[in-house]
């Protein structure tokens, strides 16, 4: 079983290997590949897609590699578990609005908009650690009650569409989604490769969920 995290030049992919090598060891779950190659995607049996930046460069970056785009859609397609990072999440969205509008994938209908906190002293970007508050229990959450602390460093946000495609959210001078997901997708904004005992258990649950 291979696990393939995306390079496509963007994204803590590091951190993301080192984190996910981790819980690999611990839950048996199998190899893990950074790779760019369309090839390795198609045949993976877990894909993961990290992204840093803007949504626009992410998406460009990952378009740019010639089918790499196409074999990670047509893996999801086939059910393959997929879990989007920070920006790779926010690209789930049907649309973005970071400096302007940009197409997502519309894996999870809605948009990325911008962070309006509605304190004045909350600062934009959202950075550092923020509690999570689970909305609906799914397996990637198992084990991960409301109340935890994740690591967040984001100035946009996804709203979807369906208030039930919210796993979980955090506050921030307002609800902001932390998990999204729906059939076998599931996307984080905060970072879980930063998140220490939360985010490696939520690395340790997608790597044994079986949609």
């Amino acid at each position: 079983m291979t696990t393939v995290i995306i390079d496509y030049g963007s994204g803590n992919l590091r951190s993301a290997e080192k984190a996910f090598q981790r819980m690999s060891a611990e839950v048996d779950g199998g190899a893990i590949l950074v790779t760019a190659d369309p090839e390795a995607v198609a045949r993976a049996e877990r894909v993961v897609l990290p992204g840093v930046g803007t949504f626009a460069d992410c998406r460009a970056g990952l378009m740019a590699i010639d089918g790499l785009f196409e074999a990670m859609a047509a893996r999801v397609g086939e059910g393959a578990p997929f879990l989007g990072i920070c920006v790779g999440m926010q690209l789930m969205a049907t649309r973005g609005l970071e400096h302007g509008e940009t197409r997502g994938f519309d894996w999870i209908p809605g948009g990325v908009v911008r962070i309006e906190p509605d304190n004045a002293a909350l600062k934009v970007p959202h950075m550092g650690w923020n509690e999570l508050a689970v909305d609906v229990p799914h397996p990637v959450l198992d084990r991960i009650e409301t109340g935890e602390h994740a690591y967040f460093v984001h100035s946009y946000h996804l709203r979807p569409d369906n208030p039930a495609q919210r796993l979980a959210s955090t506050e921030y001078g307002g609800p902001i989604a932390a998990v999204v997901g729906r059939d076998n997708m599931v996307g984080t904004q905060f970072h879980p490769e930063k998140s220490q005992r939360t985010g490696l258990r939520l690395i340790a649950n997608f790597l044994g969920w079986a949609p």
